[in-house]
């Protein structure tokens, strides 16, 4: 029973990471509390990578341990069904976003950004890595950016 107990308890704890879909406001946020911007795009409801990619480490609760404390999360989303289409105002945002970061059109693309909006370093499709993995990545490119 305690066990029971603890593990509701836990998984009550645990909240997704919060994803941001406007770019200036990341880059406030970013800029105030001195974190890094973590953008990705996807096609949440076509792109199998982008899927796995969400589910294998974005959902993970270590990741979002991490992210709550390092990152700001930004996600440019490019669904295709009908029932998923995106405000026209979001739709352009996100091209935006794509024109400066993503011209190739890769999905899923993961860019780690400094709080003014530079490119650290970029992740071309599913890493497929652990969390853990995936969070040293991310540590060893901000360490690395720091000391340039």
């Amino acid at each position: 029973m305690l066990k029971y107990l603890c593990l509701l308890f836990l998984i009550n704890l645990y909240s997704p990471p919060q994803w941001h879909v406007n770019m200036q406001e990341a880059r406030d946020i970013a800029q105030k509390e001195h974190r890094h911007i973590l953008l990705n795009f996807s096609g949440s409801d076509w792109c199998g990578p982008c899927i796995m990619l969400r589910k294998q480490i974005f959902d993970d609760p270590a990741f979002s341990v991490f992210a709550d404390t390092a990152l700001v999360l930004v996600n440019a989303d490019f669904p295709r069904m009908k029932k998923n289409q995106l405000s026209k105002q979001q739709q352009q945002q996100n091209n935006q976003l794509a024109d400066q970061y993503n011209s190739q059109g890769k999905f899923p693309l993961t860019i780690l950004l400094d709080a003014r909006g530079k490119v650290i370093k970029e992740w071309e499709g599913n890493p497929s890595i652990k969390p853990g993995e995936f969070d040293n990545q991310i540590k060893a490119a901000i360490y690395t950016a720091a000391t340039r």
